[in-house]
């Protein structure tokens, strides 16, 4: 047997069990949480919400179209064993980035935590679109970047939510043909509360004074490389799909 056809086999195997992981129901504890921060939502005063909501899509719409991020030429590499070692540099890259921009923003306090939002974020849309790239999609089709809202929403989310994310991920081939033509249709609202929910806890730490520096540098880290782990999976199902249809048709 081949090496390529051992790494093959090892990313279907993991590919299986990530896909086990995200179709997991609610446990007791998600669903607990979820109430509780429901609860929460629902003290926050309306004109809140709809600032913060519009602050999210606004920044999030300018970083994924922003001319830097729409223009990747799409890479042609000889096999998938070569895709995924350059994936896998680019994530360690942009985790040991995001990870000196929690430290910084940390250790300056409130202000520049505060400030950490539009940094953090445009480096993990960054590196979606370079890891898009790398798997050989044209991230300059509107679709492909509504993809990888999937994959964000796919990694920062209630579990609940992940499954209903998932679904449409699995089904791309049908979701992506009925997607709206306007990015302003997009359920921001949802996006940013359950963006918000997940990491709220976490970025609070780095608040503290005398902490927030290691805090900041140690969240940033672990989310941007489960980011990156994530959409290495959900390029890899879509790569694993074509395979079976060329598989069926011949």
């Amino acid at each position: 047997m081949s090496e390529q056809s051992l790494y093959h086999q090892l990313v279907h195997s993991e590919l299986q069990e990530w896909k086990t992981q995200m179709r997991k129901k609610p446990s007791f504890w998600n669903k607990t949480t979820k109430k509780v921060q429901k609860k929460i939502n629902n003290i926050i005063p309306e004109k809140v919400h709809r600032a913060i909501t519009r602050a999210i899509k606004e920044i999030t719409r300018g970083v994924i179209f922003g001319s830097g991020f729409t223009t990747k030429k799409r890479r042609e590499v000889p096999s998938l064993e070569e895709i995924e070692s350059k994936v896998k540099e680019r994530i360690n890259f942009y985790s040991s980035s995001a990870a000196v921009e929690g430290a910084a923003t940390g250790f300056g306090g409130f202000l520049l935590s505060m400030a950490d939002f539009p940094l953090w974020l445009t480096l993990k849309m960054k590196m979606l679109f370079e890891i898009a790239s790398r798997y050989g999609y044209d991230t300059r089709d509107y679709k492909e970047r509504v993809y990888i809202l999937y994959i964000f929403q796919l990694t920062f989310s209630s579990q609940q939510h992940r499954n209903m994310i998932f679904e449409k991920m699995e089904n791309w081939t049908i979701t992506k043909d009925e997607l709206p033509d306007d990015l302003h249709a997009f359920d921001w609202r949802t996006f940013q509360l359950e963006y918000r929910d997940y990491i709220d806890l976490a970025k609070l730490l780095q608040l503290i004074p005398g902490v927030g520096a290691i805090a900041g540098a140690f969240v940033n880290h672990k989310l941007t490389n489960k980011l990156g782990k994530t959409a290495m999976n959900a390029y890899r199902m879509r790569h694993d799909r074509f395979k079976e249809i060329k598989l069926l048709a011949g």
